[in-house]
Order: C-alpha cells, then sequence, then structure tokens
C-alpha cells in the first residue's frame, strides 16, 4: 500500500500490524505538523480501536445494541464461504446468529435460511434488521433468497422474514443496505438501497405489516452511479467503466435516516453526492414517481461513501476509502475528519452508538475481480471503531 513522501509502506505496516493484536490507537496530531513533512491527506489523525481481527471471511454490515451486544454480516456474493454469515460477536468469538441452523450453509429452502447477509441495521425499539442479498458469487439469486429480516435480541427470535419479489426486486438486485423507520406504517417501514450487481439500481421500500413492496427512483439521477466517475484508491485512479470495473461500483448504496426519522440520506456508490427524501413522501405508497422525483433533495458533494450513519445529534458518519478516513458531515453542511489511518481499507458498514461509530473493513477494492484475477486482500480483516467525540477533529469547510 504505497503512500506519499514521508510516509513509508513499511510504517504504514508497522502500524497496522500494531493494531491487529489488540486496542491500539494513533497519537492526535497536530495541524502545524503537516508541513514540510506530508501532505494531510496521508497523515493518521485520532485514535482507531480495533474491536476484533476476522481471520476468515472478510465482514460488512455490523450493529451494535445499546447494551453492546455486536452483530456482524459476512455476505456470500463476493467470497462463496462456509462460515457464519450472520453472526454475534462474543468474548472475541463469532457465534452464528440468530443459530447454526439458520446462518450456516444448508439445504433449506432459500427463504427459511440466510444467504448473504450484507447491511444490517437497529431500530429505535433496539431490534436487529439486516439485508440478505440472497447471492452467491457465480449464482443466480434463487426465489425467496433476498429478503429483509428482523431479529429481535431480547429473545433471539425472528420477528420478520419479508422476501423481496418482482417487480421491486430484479434478477440484477444487490440489495445492499437497509434502514428501518418505525414512524411510518403499522409495523413500520423499510428502505433498502439496491445497488444493482448490474446496471440497474433503485430504492426499494417495504411495508413490514404487509410486505407490500415497491421500486422507487429507479430512474432518478440521485440513484444512479455517475458516467465517468474517477476514483482514487490506495494512490491509484481508477475511472468508473461498468462493463469493465476495476473497483466496486454500483448505484443508490450508502443510506441513512436522520435522528428523528423524518428524512432518508442516501448516496450512489460511484458518486460523491448527497441525496435525501422526506420519509413521510417516501413511505406512502400512493405518491407518484414525478412526486417522489420532486421532492429529491440535492445536499451537494461529500466524499466517496460505501457507509453512512446518523448519530443522536443529526451527524452524518461516512466511510472515506480514497482517504483511510471516516469523516462527518455535521447539521450544518460542513464536514470533518473523525479518524485517519492506514488501516481503513475499503470501510463499509458504519453503525453510530452513543459513544462510537463501528465500521467495518472489507478490502474488497482487492478483490480478484478488480485485480485482474490476483486477490489482493490481506487478513485479519478488521472491525474497528473510534470515539463520536474525542480529540477535536480535523474540520474542512466543504
Amino acid at each position: 500500500m504505497l503512500r506519499r513522501t514521508g510516509w513509508s509502506w513499511q510504517m504504514h505496516r508497522r502500524i497496522f500490524l500494531s493494531g491487529v493484536a489488540g486496542a491500539a490507537t494513533l497519537p492526535l496530531v497536530e495541524t502545524s505538523a503537516h508541513a514540510n513533512t506530508v501532505s494531510g491527506d496521508a497523515m493518521p489523525w485520532g485514535s482507531l480501536e480495533v474491536v476484533a481481527a476476522f481471520d476468515g471471511p472478510g465482514p460488512s454490515g455490523i450493529a451494535v445494541t445499546s447494551d453492546g451486544r455486536v452483530f456482524v454480516g459476512f455476505p456470500r456474493h463476493a467470497d462463496n464461504h462456509d462460515k457464519a454469515t450472520l453472526a454475534e460477536l462474543r468474548g472475541g468469538t463469532l457465534t452464528p446468529y440468530p443459530d447454526a441452523r439458520m446462518s450456516l450453509p444448508s439445504d433449506a429452502a432459500p427463504k427459511h435460511r440466510l444467504i448473504s447477509i450484507h447491511g444490517m441495521t437497529t431500530d429505535t425499539k433496539g431490534r436487529l434488521w439486516a439485508i440478505d442479498d440472497g447471492k452467491i458469487v457465480g449464482q443466480p439469486i434463487p426465489p425467496g433468497g433476498a429478503k429483509i429480516i428482523g431479529i429481535d435480541p431480547a429473545t433471539d427470535e425472528v420477528i420478520a422474514n419479508i422476501v423481496l419479489a418482482p417487480p421491486a426486486m430484479r434478477p440484477d438486485s444487490h440489495m445492499n443496505d437497509l434502514r428501518v423507520d418505525l414512524t411510518h406504517g403499522e409495523k413500520g417501514t423499510a428502505y433498502v438501497a439496491d445497488s444493482s450487481f448490474g446496471t440497474s439500481p433503485a430504492l426499494v421500500v417495504v411495508d413490514i405489516a404487509s410486505g407490500r413492496q415497491r421500486r422507487v427512483l429507479a430512474d432518478h439521477p440521485s440513484t444512479q452511479p455517475e458516467p465517468g466517475f474517477l476514483a482514487v484508491l490506495e494512490g491509484c485512479p481508477l475511472r468508473y467503466d461498468p462493463s469493465r470495473p476495476t473497483f466496486p461500483v454500483g448505484g443508490v448504496d450508502s443510506i441513512t435516516l436522520s435522528a428523528d426519522s423524518s428524512q432518508l440520506y442516501y448516496s450512489p456508490l460511484t458518486s460523491r453526492r448527497l441525496y435525501s427524501i422526506s420519509t413521510a413522501l417516501i413511505a406512502d405508497f400512493s405518491a407518484t414517481e414525478a412526486q417522489l422525483a420532486a421532492a429529491v433533495v440535492d445536499h451537494g458533494e461529500k466524499v466517496m461513501t460505501d457507509g453512512l450513519a446518523t448519530d443522536g445529534r443529526d451527524r452524518i458518519y461516512l466511510t472515506a476509502g480514497e482517504h483511510d478516513a471516516i469523516m462527518r458531515r455535521n447539521p450544518d453542511g460542513h464536514v470533518e475528519v473523525v479518524v485517519r489511518d492506514p488501516r481503513i481499507i475499503w470501510p463499509d458498514g458504519l453503525f453510530a452508538t452513543d459513544t462510537h461509530v463501528y465500521c467495518t473493513l472489507g478490502q474488497w477494492n482487492r478483490l480478484p475481480a478488480f485485480n485482474g484475477g490476483r486477490d489482493l486482500r490481506q487478513p485479519p480483516y478488521l472491525l474497528v471503531r473510534t470515539r463520536l467525540d474525542g480529540p477535536p477533529s480535523l474540520e474542512g469547510k466543504a
């Protein structure tokens, strides 16, 4: 992982290895130290704690309950592994969740087992929700495979199993992440980001009580990848080409709710723009496509993100894989660096508690499919966290 003058690969590796053994942190760096050393974009900032290091499949989704239970998703759409696709981290050990029968590979009908857990969240009642994208690498998505799963951690019982079906579901769908809003609908409304394994992204809205679902904003610019998009990952400039992708690409992917659930924020993966729409409108199944399109708000440019999360002060956390960082967008629109660390390689799932923001580091840009058949990933894959309000952050005026 090469870096700019003054910050060598050897130093990166020493810091990386020091963090695997435990909860290592990096010292806060004064902004004055940036001059005549390395560029500010390469300088470590803040502190990063390693919660867990995984030698098996790469992690994606992350959710943490108010009493500290940690749940992690390990999808199979890029790596057909035989481990649990949904697991609870207990005492440093991964335990299949809600049980081995459901989370490990089996010959049960797709509707009754978890195939490929991706995005995860909790609702305001503390219940766990996950999106099963239903995809095993190299195979079509079977009927019943893609679904929304709700689990009550108080009982470890499944409280919802909503299969996603046509026309909301498409053959090339990549049901990537979700948020659950309990302020609309009898039992709440789920919003799913379908980033698409092809070129057909959209938002999917699901009424939890009835299972009614629909696909919206499929033709709106806010859900689409930006043509000609240029990403810079690990120092390498990469141009978006849907026919031959050289890095993870797609449409609407990052998704989060405002603290009061009145707004749904989202962004395409292959984009740097942040959008929002009123949940009162998007949860209304009578709203037309024209009404929805007219209500989309463009909040301007941010960083390229694979994950978003919101804290109780309505601050939005942003994965920033181009900068080895987690950033934060404040309600007034300005963006600041929360933590920057060379171990932050393709930050994916985000989850904000009252005290910390958690992030999975899947190294997805290093998959063989993006690197001429070479697997450049370097296990272990990390689950990390940083405090929401640690030492003063680096602030931008974006």
